[in-house]
């Protein structure tokens, strides 16, 4: 009878001890705390604990980098500013390229360092020079997690450091990382593997890219590592093979190996079983609107954003519908809405959409104008 306890007990034990996986149908093994796989227009193809509240490390980044690029589109701030670096971006520690204090850099190349190796320098000094201070700037990161309409994210710092109050959810990193990749600047900074940070005084600290599968895996192009004690090894990447882009993240892995070994396997999982067509992009020519009363008779259109019908193989054709405006009354700003395209299934339902703009300004016509186009048709 004691014999038989010890065994009992032994293998409870020992059932304590062993990493707690999640396997399910996709035939996907998690050991993470987390994971989530979606694709590029956010549906969720595999999910663990995905909106449980966690410390993400450095994949705070993705946030940091979303609102800097937010405010390049609005003109607040340009890739060739330069930076002036505080002291106490120079005091950071943890990851960093050991920027000069009082040192000017310029902004194209900080962000460049963030994306590549994670530089919490770097992040500290872009955040002061667009909000002054890191503590404003990490109110309009949160400010953005709202409007994205995050679950469980709230952010402490700009770097990811340790925070009691900062964390965040797999789900959440991975609408986040699919807002950053709109933006095509970040892809010349996310393929690159190794490169020198050079300093203004001459001075040259080697970069070399946190997100391995950039070079060992087919078809990834971009993602952030992360990583501390609390929140363990972290990683969210993206991937594109053909028409088909998927966002994979895991958080809280044992270890570095699994990290991306588990985002290797929900890409394989995804390309495997799911493909994209895309109906519309950013760069498809579509008829010119007529403008009344313009400058110009007729002004170009395009898509607000892509439009694809994503599914199991084989099962992702849809219909193109376009709705334009036959005529336009001048002036006519550039991103005007003139109209929408949609796809919809075989039953007629509306699976995607995406609005049809300006691609230009038409200025209205003058007196003068008019008068200019009388005297041209007599």
């Amino acid at each position: 009878m004691k014999k038989l306890f010890l065994i009992v007990f032994a293998v409870a034990l020992l059932a304590a001890t062993i990493v707690p996986v999640a396997a399910c149908a996709s035939g996907l093994t998690i050991s993470a705390k987390e994971a989530v796989l979606m694709s590029e227009d956010g549906r969720i193809l595999f999910e663990h604990n995905a909106t449980e509240k966690r410390p993400i490390a450095s994949m705070t980044k993705i946030m940091t980098l979303l609102c800097a690029y937010d405010a390049i589109d609005a003109g607040k701030i340009s890739l060739n500013d330069e930076v002036v670096a505080s002291q106490r971006a120079a005091s950071m520690g943890g990851s960093q390229v050991f920027l000069d204090a009082n040192a000017t850099y310029k902004l194209e190349n900080l962000i460049k360092s963030i994306v590549v190796c994670s530089a919490n320098d770097s992040c500290v000094a872009v955040a002061e020079h667009i909000s002054g201070s890191v503590e404003s700037f990490v109110d309009n990161m949160n400010d953005k997690a709202k409007q994205l309409g995050l679950v469980a994210t709230h952010f402490e710092n700009c770097t990811g450091l340790p925070a009691v109050s900062q964390y965040s959810c797999a789900k959440d990193v991975a609408v986040m990382l699919s807002k950053l990749i709109e933006h095509p600047h970040y892809f010349t900074c996310a393929n690159v593997w190794m490169e020198d940070f050079v300093h203004p005084s001459g001075r040259v600290t080697g970069m070399t890219n946190t997100n391995k599968l950039i070079r060992f895996y087919d078809g990834c192009d971009g993602g952030k590592t992360g990583y501390t004690s609390e929140a363990m090894h972290c990683l969210a990447a993206t991937a594109k093979r053909g028409e088909t882009r998927v966002i994979a993240v895991v958080v809280g892995a044992p270890d570095s190996k699994t990290r991306f070994k588990e985002v290797s396997d929900m890409f394989n999982y995804a390309f495997a079983n799911f493909e994209s067509k895309v109906y519309l992009d950013r760069n498809s020519q579509l008829d010119e609107v007529a403008v009344q009363g313009g400058k110009n008779k007729t002004v170009g259109v395009r898509a607000d954003g892509k439009l694809i019908a994503f599914g199991k193989k084989g099962q992702a054709d849809a219909q193109l519908n376009i709705y334009l405006s036959e005529k336009v009354k001048a002036p006519v700003e550039a991103g005007d809405k003139l109209g929408t395209a949609q796809l919809t299934d075989g039953k007629g339902n509306v699976i995607a959409e995406v609005g049809l703009v300006a691609e230009s300004g038409v200025q209205a016509k003058t007196y003068l104008d008019y008068v200019k186009d009388i005297v041209r048709e007599r």
